[in-house]
């Protein structure tokens, strides 16, 4: 099924090709950065579809009224949040199928876990990225009863031996441009694990995606990575976009 953003929206992204800010945000991090993949000059407008097939976009939904999604909670999303998954060992398919099975489990509790299971919207790797759950169905992944969980999609980034860090950043971020260009997210708010407390527990703000933040905090690697999304949809060209639910 495919749907068209507004044209306001669509008005912002031809602004930012046209002003030449494409350059600018991809020359964001002075010296550069260890992510950087410095292959910008090979990159040109794309339409949504594109940008999404650049991806590598993979559905493998945790089948409705199972595991985590026992109860549907419908959300509007308005926030993505970036997690990285701090497994050495697993790859995007042994989080889908660990989350299709109901694996990921956590203690129900008043002010923490609402549904005694983990859940998020994709994970990505240097090649896959595969979706859990529709963009407008809440997950457990960010701060219970908060912000994060009620109005946020989240992304987890794959960490196991073998799989190319720099390159999962690059797709992550393509991935947030995509889905802020879709659901008309502005890309301030695309946001670390970190963004949101999780009242009860310490500390209250964890050191995630760790290897994207400075100290346990936003800093010079989070923003150069923003830069990232904002470059992205710079690339985007007005057109109909995939709907991810």
């Amino acid at each position: 099924m495919l749907f068209c953003p507004s044209p306001n929206f669509k008005k912002v992204f031809r602004g930012l090709a046209s002003s030449g800010l494409l350059c600018l945000l991809s020359c964001s991090s002075p010296g550069g950065n260890r992510f950087a993949l410095g292959n910008d000059a090979s990159l040109g407008p794309v339409t949504p579809t594109q940008l999404l097939a650049e991806v590598g976009l993979r559905t493998d939904l945790i089948k409705a009224g199972t595991a985590g999604r026992k109860i549907y909670r419908r959300m509007t999303p308005k926030y993505v949040t970036i997690h990285s998954t701090q497994n050495y060992t697993g790859d995007a398919y042994n989080h889908a199928l660990a989350l299709k099975r109901g694996a990921l489990t956590a203690r129900k509790r008043v002010g923490g876990n609402r549904i005694g299971y983990l859940t998020w919207h994709f994970t990505v790797q240097d090649n896959v990225a595969i979706q859990h759950l529709p963009c407008r169905e809440q997950g457990e992944h960010a701060d219970f009863d908060g912000v994060g969980n009620n109005y946020s999609i989240g992304i987890e980034m794959c960490e196991h031996r073998g799989n190319n860090i720099p390159l999962t950043v690059e797709k992550t971020a393509r991935l947030a441009a995509y889905l802020c260009y879709s659901y008309q997210i502005p890309p301030s708010n695309v946001v670390p694990h970190y963004h949101w407390p999780r009242y009860g527990t310490t500390p209250l703000h964890k050191d995630c995606p760790h290897f994207l933040l400075e100290n346990g905090k936003p800093g010079r690697t989070w923003n150069w990575f923003l830069s990232r999304v904002k470059f992205h949809m710079s690339r985007i060209t007005p057109g109909p976009v995939r709907n991810l639910g």
